[in-house]
């Protein structure tokens, strides 16, 4: 009776405990409330200016998600329809991008097969009136939201052609615009066949397998580049499905675990494979992130694939969307991803990340060291770590200036009004005279020509100067500015080579689509070229995964 007794009280107080907790958290839930609903009060009745309520909630919303984590948004109507874009990969709309020009607004690129495609709609084309309205004074996203509606509805576009510079109106019928994520397919050298993933919108693993199955067919496929890089991610399910391609059925590829068990869930392949023994190489690097690193990360831990890039984005958190009224939304992070080795995709400290950000320097202290399939060694600590480090081609800080800028697009306009036709982007190649023309062009444009030297150099002579140094440092300064100082025209002779390539693939995007870019981009991409020197080489391939047979 005594045990009894003391269980019962034990577990009456433990109750009670309970309760109090539950109420103690509720109460000051009710409490914050309160005093953030007078405090908006106050302000809306004796601010000294009038303020946008709406505009004051949502700020203060966002400052206080940004406590948590990067990826635990909030999502006001006016962009719900955005998010869903992103979510789906599909709206309702003629299918080309634009944006703005003097005295209106510009193609700046169609895509492939669509309303807009179909109706003739080329880059450079310039919009001038949607639907009887001036577009003139219109921003991009008006004009992008006119050009979006129903699917079958009808619109009106009045056009200036970039070639032949005639003035047209042309009816369109708004289509299901569905991009799919596969960018480019296609067979790289001799049996290496190459897939680009873009992203994991719905049904986006359904156009994966078309089109490896695509590339099975002439029964020269034999290896298999997968191309991650720069994919932000998506659907957790579309993951699974790619990596269930390749995998025996009933394989475990990621778990989810949070603070609330409903949230836990452990997903494995449901489908048979196509192929479970072909080679695989797969391409990351510092913006593959999310379902990608899910994607990369599970065919490392289960020695399917190599890894070949540079360190992956990091992120592995979950998002679940919750409906807040008024048709708001609130994605909210509610678990973390964890691939086949238990190691988790997530950077353990994603406060402190790099400018893009991506992972940065991960102490030693935060990695801890996990075993894939065949015993390998991985770790955790933040996104993929590659079997193979690739660093990409690097970019002079003046390449960079002229891409953002939009120059080599603009100038691909120009190029694309004056020749109807060029080489396959495998083998198209300016010439001098069709460089030089870049370069007139682009010299009397403004973009910032300072080297990277350069602004180290003038960094230096402001602390010889600081440092009452500089009337005996001056010659040597004098010298070394002479040395690497250059005009504008020198600079784009001098950076030539990558100014030149990243120009040819913008060129073939004119006449090729997004497909021509990437076909063209193969040509200088080192980290597909060490894919394929390592899935010609069976040994070091069979090296890299430990293989025993």
């Amino acid at each position: 009776m005594h045990f009894l007794r003391n269980s019962i009280i034990t577990g009456g107080f433990f109750v009670l405990s309970v309760l109090s907790f539950a109420q103690s958290k509720d109460f000051k839930i009710a409490q914050s409330l309160d005093i953030f609903h007078s405090l908006l009060r106050e302000l809306s009745l004796f601010y000294v200016d009038s303020i946008e309520v709406e505009k004051l909630v949502t700020t203060g919303i966002e400052g206080m998600l940004e406590s948590l984590d990067p990826y635990t948004v909030y999502i006001p109507e006016e962009i719900a329809d955005d998010f869903d874009i992103m979510l789906t990969g599909q709206y309702g709309g003629v299918g080309a991008l634009i944006k703005k020009a003097p005295g209106g607004i510009v193609v700046s690129e169609p895509y492939k097969g669509f309303p807009a495609d179909r109706a003739g709609l080329v880059s450079g084309d310039k919009i001038l009136e949607i639907d009887g309205d001036a577009t003139a004074n219109m921003d991009v996203s008006t004009a992008s939201k006119r050009m979006k509606g129903a699917v079958g509805t009808g619109l009106a576009m009045k056009v200036a052609k970039l070639r032949g510079s005639d003035t047209v109106t042309l009816q369109l019928t708004r289509d299901r615009i569905r991009i799919s994520d596969i960018t480019y397919a296609g067979m790289l050298a001799g049996n290496t066949g190459y897939i680009r993933l873009s992203s994991f919108t719905k049904d986006g693993s359904r156009d994966f397998k078309q089109a490896f199955m695509a590339l099975q067919k002439d029964g020269a496929l034999q290896k298999l580049v997968i191309d991650l890089r720069s994919n932000s991610g998506g659907s957790l399910d579309e993951a699974v499905n790619v990596v269930s391609l390749f995998v025996p059925r009933n394989t475990e590829v990621v778990a989810l675990r949070g603070r609330i068990k409903q949230f836990d869930r452990v997903y494995k392949t449901k489908d048979q494979p196509l192929d479970t023994e072909i080679p695989i190489a797969v391409l990351v690097n510092n913006l593959s992130a999310s379902a990608a690193e899910i994607v990369a990360g599970a065919l490392q831990d289960l020695d399917r694939a190599v890894i070949i890039g540079s360190r992956t984005f990091g992120k592995g958190l979950v998002q679940t969307p919750s409906k807040l009224g008024y048709n708001a939304q609130l994605k909210m992070t509610t678990a973390k991803y964890y691939i086949p080795s238990g190691r988790c995709i997530q950077a353990i400290d994603y406060s402190h990340r790099n400018a893009d950000g991506s992972v940065g320097q991960i102490p030693d202290s935060l990695i801890r060291a996990f075993k894939t399939k065949n015993g390998r060694t991985v770790y955790d600590g933040g996104g993929i770590l590659p079997d193979i480090l690739s660093e990409p081609l690097s970019y002079a800080k003046i390449t960079y200036d002229i891409a953002s800028r939009d120059m080599l697009h603009d100038f691909s306009v120009r190029y694309f009004a004056k020749h109807p036709a060029i080489a396959a982007p495998e083998h198209f190649q300016l010439t001098d005279e069709e460089y030089n023309e870049f370069v007139q062009y682009a010299a009397d444009k403004p973009f910032d020509d300072r080297t990277t030297t350069e602004l180290l150099l003038a960094q230096l002579e402001a602390a010889i100067k600081a440092e009452r140094l500089y009337d005996t440092a001056k010659a040597e300064l004098d010298t070394l500015h002479a040395k690497i100082s250059h005009d504008k025209r020198s600079k784009l002779l001098l950076f030539r080579p990558e100014l030149q390539q990243l120009l040819e693939n913008e060129i073939c995007a004119r006449y090729y689509y997004d497909e021509g870019r990437i076909r063209s981009m193969l040509r200088h991409d080192r980290q597909a070229d060490a894919a394929i020197r390592l899935l010609n080489d069976t040994a070091a391939y069979k090296y890299e995964l430990r293989t025993k047979n």
